[in-house]
């Protein structure tokens, strides 16, 4: 029954194990909510299972790493999106619609040679 997906946003990336239970969400080690003490991340990670109205009848063991805060709960939210998708595919459509099956491939963009940061430059001076 369990479930082990993955889920990847900007550098970072979450394992996600998905079984039958009573809602506990671990991250970590941690219980969640002391894991992103912010209300929005929290609401972030929970998305898939409020949308697919399975709050309280899935355990949720995770590990994520690399990137920041912000990053890691969305890529949280992939993998248990697609662990729920695994296990109950008529949630699809709903998780589709809330944007929650897709994979935000946007990372930072590298530095190049000569310039401050990867798009901007020094001050023209024509003189």
């Amino acid at each position: 029954m369990d479930k082990v997906t993955v889920g990847r946003r900007k550098a970072a990336v979450a394992r996600a194990v998905v079984k039958a239970g009573t809602g506990v969400i671990i991250i970590n080690g941690k219980d969640y909510k002391d894991f992103f003490p912010l209300t929005y991340l929290q609401n972030k990670v929970e998305a898939p299972l409020v949308i697919s109205e399975s709050t309280g009848r899935y355990d949720v063991s995770i590990n994520v790493f690399g990137g920041g805060i912000k990053g890691q709960a969305e890529a949280i939210a992939l993998s248990i999106a697609r662990a729920l998708i695994i296990d109950n595919p008529e949630k699809r459509p709903e998780l589709k619609k809330a944007k929650l099956l897709r994979r935000d491939a946007r990372k930072v963009e590298r530095k190049k040679t000569g310039l401050r940061k990867a798009r901007k430059q020094e001050q023209f001076s024509k003189r």
